[in-house]
């Protein structure tokens, strides 16, 4: 259970994740958004759900938005409204701001209100499609500062059937394998499901295996270079 309190402004596909998401973990979340039908989708799976308008300074201080331990701003048709939201958030003091970018420019202009926390979905999102489109192998990509990146790939030709030992991800490619997915046969009430599961720490006897996939840690060119000579 996470002791923690979180209110997310914009209920769009993007917001409910992070609702949903957030509630499953255990945490108190207040959904806020002015789209009535928005609201009650999610009235089951939330602490509050809130119809109002998060523009009116006074809705958010009657809320006690500033009592939250981070406020997410998740709104996606409307820019002026996700400015005007955070600027009353930043009004209230309230200690921890996200706020969605829709594009570079919205993302400077945020920047330049002092929102230190800034998500770009649609950016990562066009990163992973065209990480996929050059390496299909390549399942999601997490981008990180200084050039690395944590990347899902499933296991090519050139490691299968040999030892983290054997394969030296850290001295032949620069790379750290953090972990590694497989498919496992799982009973479910009489009926045999696949499903793919981590196997947490690996160890340096651990096997690579024909449809596992490889969880790593590097820097893109190391990763595309591992990618490249085991294919």
């Amino acid at each position: 259970m996470i002791n923690a309190r979180f209110a997310v402004i914009g209920l769009g596909r993007f917001g409910s994740k992070i609702v949903r998401q957030l509630s499953r973990r255990g945490a108190e979340v207040v959904a806020l958004d002015e789209n009535l039908d928005k609201v009650d989708l999610l009235k089951d799976e939330v602490a509050h759900s809130v119809c109002a308008d998060a523009t009116d300074l006074k809705v958010l201080r009657n809320l006690k938005i500033d009592e939250m331990d981070a406020v997410v701003v998740a709104i996606g048709e409307n820019f002026e409204s996700l400015m005007l939201s955070v600027v009353n958030l930043m009004e209230l003091k309230v200690k921890r701001i996200i706020a969605r970018a829709g594009s570079a420019h919205q993302k400077m202009i945020l920047e330049k209100l002092g929102v230190v926390e800034i998500l770009s979905p649609e950016e990562e999102v066009g990163i992973l499609v065209a990480e996929r489109l050059i390496h299909p192998s390549v399942k999601t990509v997490l981008q990180l500062p200084d050039g690395f990146e944590i990347a899902e790939i499933i296991a090519p030709k050139g490691v299968l059937n040999k030892t983290v030992k054997e394969i030296e991800f850290e001295v032949k490619y620069n790379l750290s394998l953090i972990t590694v997915k497989r498919i496992y046969d799982v009973d479910k009430k009489g009926s045999i499901d696949k499903e793919r599961h981590l196997l947490g720490v690996v160890q340096p006897t651990t096997a690579i295996y024909e449809n596992d996939e490889i969880i790593v840690l590097g820097k893109e060119i190391d990763i595309e270079r591992f990618i490249q000579l085991n294919k």
